[in-house]
């Protein structure tokens, strides 16, 4: 299936561009900074920490000041939080919306550099008495950023749980709960659009995981290889779960309407490190695939689902701590990234690129089954950091670029054809004959070629794209 000549590579060399996405183009990624712990660190050095580990956006849960100072000067975007207990006074009195804008973000701002407020959390599923009143809230909370001339600045949302969905399986049959829908969800999404803001969403594939492990493979939820699963209502295929969340949220809205212009941000989503005997799939290496694997992805610019293959993804894992105070089972205290020492619980990177550790070198082993090999010496250390696009190199794990089946056929040829042709992949092994031509399938050929390009251009980041074609996993590929 590899290009049997050299004129389709010419032409393809003129869309070259086409093929890629620089940094500017893909989503980012940040982190939430929660204080629900009696001994975490100052706020001077967990803005130090973050800023070392190139975390360039965090959301809080409220307006301490002592971090909203610490974060003064940095360059580091902040979303802040309006928190339930005020709702009902933001959403009844605009001086209180005022007052609170001002004391809150303008004394701060620009210096913390805050981009984003949260009016509330979760209100329908844990203030369910206040959720008349968020849109409100929300609405004079904007104008007074409007009255002091942030409005353009600082715009507002209020994150949602999926639990705002009546169902959401299979994602084509997602729809928001009666009792929402047009009495809460139609105004916010109205508000939303009108003021140029985004829907914040709360999404944990734990949950559905842990709770449906007989049904739900374990590679589905983790972002690794597996055989998809079908949505007979729409046709699509899915390959990870948060995908499939999302698409039943998005699937929700456009049953309120055209809000297409309307983004999602993803507020919260993370996967525990250690849970309870009966939180299934609560582990340090499955939080490490879980977070790694999204984060590559969205920084590669591939964070598009089956519904919306273009969107860009802005996504805030959770946590930034373990937080010792947080009520529930084990699992609500260990999603930190970091102990409150510092020290990380596992090995996550927030940034995107090349790495000396592995996933190139001459190794001669099969790569789980997909029919093709390592690179055969390539060397990929000290990969440069990506041009432009403050993307450095990171030195955590093993890294391949693997076909994205759900790109379709047609797709995989055309990058397939750029990749062994001007991209200057070596696809002799899967030519016929050759000792990975088997199995002659269009997946297992395209990912053999995308990552011998992939670890040849040292895992920079917009080099396993390929206009939406391929992605990065973090553990050998398998089938």
């Amino acid at each position: 299936m590899a290009l049997p000549g050299r004129l389709r590579a010419l032409i393809l060399a003129v869309a070259l561009p086409l093929l890629f996405l620089s940094a500017s183009e893909a989503g980012t990624v940040g982190i939430n900074y929660g204080r629900v712990a009696n001994d975490l660190p100052n706020p001077a050095a967990v803005v130090q920490l973050m800023k070392q580990q190139g975390i360039a956006q965090v959301k809080l849960y409220d307006t301490e000041p002592t971090v909203l100072r610490a974060l003064a000067n940095t360059g580091i975007k902040v979303v802040v939080a309006l928190p339930n207990e005020q709702l009902l006074a933001a959403a009844s009195r605009p001086s209180y919306a005022l007052a609170w804008v001002r004391r809150n973000v303008a004394a701060y701002y620009p210096a913390t550099q805050i981009q984003g407020i949260a009016v509330g959390n979760e209100v329908f599923a844990s203030a369910k008495n206040l959720t008349a009143q968020l849109v409100p809230a929300m609405t004079n909370v904007h104008a007074a950023l409007a009255r002091l001339s942030l409005d353009k600045s600082v715009k507002v949302s209020s994150p949602i749980a999926l639990t705002a969905l009546a169902g959401s399986y299979p994602p084509s049959a997602g729809v928001f709960r009666e009792d929402l829908a047009q009495a809460v969800m139609k105004p916010m999404l109205d508000f939303l659009a009108q003021t140029g803001s985004y829907l914040m969403v709360n999404a944990y594939p734990f949950f559905a995981y842990s709770a449906n492990a007989d049904v739900i493979s374990l590679d589905y939820a983790l972002f690794r290889p597996n055989a998809g699963v079908l949505d007979s209502g729409s046709g699509l295929k899915y390959y990870s779960l948060l995908d499939a969340q999302l698409d039943a949220v998005f699937t929700a809205v456009s049953k309120l309407g055209n809000y297409n212009a309307v983004r999602v941000v993803v507020s919260e989503t993370g996967w525990p490190s250690k849970g309870d005997a009966k939180e299934t799939g609560a582990a340090a290496a499955n939080a490490a695939a879980y977070n790694g694997n999204l984060v590559r992805r969205v920084l590669s610019g591939n964070a598009g689902t089956p519904r919306r293959p273009d969107a860009d993804m802005d996504v805030y894992l959770f946590a930034l701590f373990n937080e010792n105070q947080k009520p529930g089972p084990t699992s609500e205290r260990n999603y930190g990234v970091f102990y409150p020492n510092q020290q990380k619980v596992y090995d996550v990177e927030f940034v995107l690129g090349g790495n000396s550790a592995g996933g190139g070198g001459s190794s001669s082993k099969d790569n789980g089954g997909l029919g093709w090999q390592d690179n055969g010496g390539v060397n990929t250390g000290n990969a440069p950091a990506a041009a432009g696009g403050g993307v450095k190199a990171t030195s955590t794990g093993e890294a391949w670029c693997v076909a994205n089946a759900m790109a379709g056929e047609e797709r995989l040829q055309k990058a397939l054809d750029y990749a062994c042709g001007p991209g200057g992949a070596d696809c002799k092994a899967i030519q016929p004959g050759a000792a990975c031509f088997e199995p002659n399938t269009m997946v297992a050929h395209a990912s053999y070629a995308f990552n011998d390009y992939y670890q040849r251009k040292g895992r920079t980041i917009g080099t396993c794209d390929f206009a939406g074609a391929a992605y990065v996993v973090n553990q050998a590929p398998s089938e």
